[in-house]
C-alpha cells in the first residue's frame, strides 16, 4: 500500500489570484511535472489547462498523468453565492469525471476578504459566529451532496490561510458542522502550521477524515518574521513561509506512516507555493520535492 504523487499547477505559480498571470504555458507545466516525478495532477485554476476533456485527457494520457482533482472557490459565507457556487463546481466535476477524476477540493473564497488576507497566519479562534457557521456548513453540505448525487465526486474541504476556515479551530468547527460521509478533509500540511497547528495531530485527530493530502511545509523561521513583521499572506509567500519539504516544521515521516496505518491508499500532491521571478525555480522545488519523498520511501 503506497501512497502516490501528484502535483499542481500552483507549484509553478499559477493561481487563482486574477493579477498574478502564469508565466508558463500548461504544456511546459505539465512536462515539467512529469519531468520532476509525478504520476498525477490537480486541473488548477479554471481555464489555465483546457475545458474540453476531448483536449485535455490526451494531452494528460501521453504523458501518463493521472488528473485528480479541482481547487474549487466559492464564497461559502454568503447563502446567496452557493448558487452559483453550485454550479460552478458541476462544471467542473463534469471534466474532472470525464477525464477520470474523483474528488474536488473545495475551499472559501481565501484571498477576498481584506483583513483575513492580511491577518492570515496571525489569527486565533474563529472569524465567524453561529449564525454565519450555519450558512456557511449549510453551502458545504449542499454542494457535497449536489456534485456526489450527479457525478459520483466527492467533496474534500481545504482549509486555507486568508479565508474563513484557517486556523484549526475554525477547521474542527467545519468538519463538525458538516455530512462526514460526503466531506472530507483535505488536509494541507503547511497551510494547518502557518495558521499555528500541527499537521500530525491534525491527522491523529481527524483521522480518517482525512481524506485526501496536500503536502507542504512552513518555515519556522520565517513564519516568525511574517508574523512579527504583520506580513500579508502574499508577501508571507513571497518571503519564502512555504519552503521545500523537509526544510521546515512539518513531520513528513510521521504524517505519512499514520496516514498509512489507517490504510489511506490514495494521493498526495505536493505544493511548492511561490511567487518568484526566477523561472526555474519551480522545477528545480518539484525535483527536490520528489527526491525528499523517495528518500522516504514514497
Amino acid at each position: 500500500m503506497t501512497i502516490r504523487m501528484g502535483n499542481a499547477p500552483v507549484s509553478w505559480g499559477i493561481y487563482e489570484f486574477k493579477d498574478i498571470d502564469p508565466k508558463y504555458p500548461y504544456t511546459q507545466v505539465l512536462d515539467e511535472i512529469v519531468e520532476t516525478g509525478y504520476t498525477g495532477i490537480e486541473y488548477g485554476p479554471w481555464g489555465y489547462l483546457p475545458t474540453d476533456p476531448a483536449v485535455l485527457k490526451p494531452e494528460l494520457d501521453k504523458r501518463g498523468l493521472q488528473l485528480l482533482s479541482s481547487y474549487v472557490p466559492v464564497k461559502l459565507v454568503d447563502a446567496n453565492a452557493h448558487a452559483e457556487g453550485e454550479e460552478h463546481a458541476l462544471k467542473v466535476g463534469k471534466l474532472l469525471a470525464a477525464c477520470g477524476a474523483k474528488v474536488i477540493v473545495l475551499a472559501d473564497d481565501n484571498g477576498s476578504v481584506p483583513e483575513l488576507f492580511a491577518q492570515a497566519g496571525r489569527r486565533k479562534g474563529s472569524a465567524l459566529n453561529s449564525a454565519q457557521w450555519d450558512v456557511f456548513a449549510a453551502g458545504v453540505n449542499r454542494i457535497a451532496r449536489r456534485v456526489y448525487d450527479e457525478l459520483g465526486l466527492k467533496i474534500m474541504f481545504h482549509h486555507h490561510c486568508a479565508g474563513y476556515v484557517e486556523t484549526p479551530e475554525e477547521t474542527r468547527i467545519l468538519l463538525e458542522r458538516t455530512n462526514p460521509e460526503l466531506v472530507g478533509l483535505c488536509l494541507d500540511t503547511g497551510h494547518y502550521e502557518y495558521a499555528g497547528g500541527n499537521a500530525l495531530e491534525a491527522v491523529k485527530t481527524y483521522g480518517e477524515r482525512v481524506r485526501y493530502l496536500h503536502l507542504k511545509d512552513c518555515d519556522p523561521n520565517i513564519r516568525e518574521l511574517c508574523i512579527k513583521e504583520k506580513l500579508n499572506y502574499r508577501e508571507a509567500t513571497q518571503a519564502g513561509v512555504f519552503c521545500e519539504l523537509g526544510k521546515g516544521s512539518v513531520d513528513f515521516p510521521a504524517i505519512l506512516a499514520h496516514m498509512e496505518s489507517l490504510g489511506y491508499d490514495g494521493w498526495a500532491i505536493v505544493e511548492q507555493d511561490v511567487l518568484t521571478d526566477d523561472l526555474a525555480a519551480p522545477r528545480r522545488s518539484a525535483r527536490s520535492n520528489r527526491e525528499y519523498l523517495r528518500k522516504l520511501g514514497y
